[in-house]
């Protein structure tokens, strides 16, 4: 219980120390210490990861943690120099999603969304805007690092031979974990309600025609709030990223082109495209989410717990409740298993967890069902009913197992090699310039001083 307590209040504290720089850097005249391509690294990066690092703890292999965090900086803007090179991007969408990841771990820490605001004195769109640079950079390096490692296996054998290269007494504690399915029920909106939606769309649309601004009306209008304080613009983005039914009318519009109205998981949007580059579009939309009735929300409650208890009394079982009446198209069809977007496995630990899912595991022993819940993850209003399937106690790592667990260890070696090979060639390549101050630092790579 006691380390629990300490994560919670070392991620939070970290957190404080990014919005305490922050406002420290507003106040005092920082300093470039490093440029690396068009990058640079700022006296206050180190320093605020620096003092992050000592809040939760960490002790560091080398003499000196500042040189280690300045290296890690150098090579951070080594991989962000390259991927502005390579064309290799982060739409904001994808920014806003890790921040609102982010911030629900973070609600979940606390208690609640007013306790957070009240935590930090600040607003969560002012704690977003605050670590905004930060996140798109992590998300930009974590891409060109995948790009740089890409295609790399692990065959069978090489996976049992670095097994049994590994001394007894090293192999890791694996921690317990477990599989959960789930039955899922979205609220119907009314027809009344959606052509109350379209209505306005419509007159949005129609504004537009006639020479009003799109991005000016996505600002006032729209409901998407990773996108409407830009316009509704998301950035250039992959069809992949985007749900089918949106994707498939916005790369069929010329630019400057408004959409019809389309309908989504999300909701109902108009759509602009501002530009194409092959496979990608930038386009700004304007979303609108149909409001839900407390009636529509009671049947979903209800439904769902009468499907509970058919499940209970074995009139019928999860995997086939799942199947005929889930609304979750990802898991209705494998029994309602939840898939984990970390790992692509089946497998949770509970901290991996949404938050929502997490409180209700809670109250469950392997096999039961759960009462109705919401989940509104992403800003979507979703009602569940869940089960443990599968519960493992921690134990140490064995091949038969945990062969996952290895293979992915082996894999990682090799992508290192990768990578090591990679910053060797393109420090040579790369501008860069290192403050006086860590001329003398003991480095990992040579040739960051030249």
């Amino acid at each position: 219980m006691r380390n629990i307590i300490f994560k919670i209040c070392s991620s939070l504290a970290l957190l404080a120390i990014v919005f305490t720089t922050s406002q420290a850097q507003d106040n005092s005249i920082d300093k470039i210490i490093a440029v690396v391509g068009n990058q640079v690294v700022l006296k206050s990066d180190v320093e605020q990861r620096f003092i992050g690092m000592k809040a939760q703890g960490y002790q560091s292999g080398s003499v000196d943690l500042k040189s280690e965090i300045f290296e890690d900086l150098l090579i951070e803007k080594l991989m962000i120099a390259q991927a502005q090179v390579d064309s290799i991007e982060v739409t904001e969408q994808e920014v806003e999603n890790d921040l609102q990841r982010k911030i629900e771990m973070y609600i979940q820490q606390v208690g609640s969304k007013e306790k957070l605001e009240q935590y930090f004195n600040k607003s969560i769109p002012d704690m977003k805007n605050e670590l905004r640079d930060m996140t798109r950079n992590e998300k930009i390096k974590n891409k060109m690092r995948a790009e740089i490692t890409k295609n790399v296996s692990a065959t069978p054998a090489e996976v049992r031979n670095l097994y049994s290269t590994l001394p007894q007494d090293s192999l890791p504690v694996i921690p317990g974990d477990m599989q959960i399915q789930q039955i899922t029920r979205s609220p119907k909106v009314t027809d009344d309600e959606k052509n109350r939606i379209r209505e306005k769309l419509r007159s949005y649309r129609d504004r537009i025609m006639k020479g009003e601004s799109f991005a000016t009306l996505a600002v006032l209008y729209s409901e998407d709030p990773g996108s409407s304080q830009r316009g509704g613009e998301l950035g250039f983005t992959p069809r992949a990223n985007l749900v089918p039914e949106f994707a498939n009318e916005a790369f069929n519009l010329k630019p400057g082109k408004i959409s019809k109205i389309v309908e989504s998981e999300y909701g109902f949007h108009i759509i602009q495209l501002i530009d194409r580059k092959g496979e990608r579009i930038n386009v700004r939309h304007i979303l609108l989410k149909p409001r839900i009735l407390q009636t529509d929300r009671t049947e979903a409650t209800n439904i769902l717990d009468s499907i509970a208890d058919n499940i209970r009394n074995e009139k019928i079982k999860f995997e086939e409740a799942a199947f005929y009446y889930s609304d979750d198209k990802d898991t209705k069809n494998n029994g309602g298993l939840m898939v984990n977007p970390r790992n692509a496995s089946s497998k949770f630990t509970k901290e991996s967890l949404p938050p929502a899912i997490a409180k209700a595991v809670n109250k469950l022993k392997v096999g039961e069902i759960s009462e109705a819940f919401l989940d509104d993850q992403r800003g979507q209003e979703n009602y569940k009913i869940i089960k443990i399937k599968s519960l493992s106690k921690p134990h140490k790592a064995n091949l038969s197992d945990d062969w996952s667990q290895f293979e992915n260890m082996l894999i990682q070696q090799k992508q290192q090699k990768i990578l090591n090979k990679w910053i060797s060639e393109k420090q040579s390549g790369t501008y860069i310039s290192i403050d006086d101050s860590y001329k003398n630092a003991t480095f990992r790579y040579k040739n960051w001083i030249k």
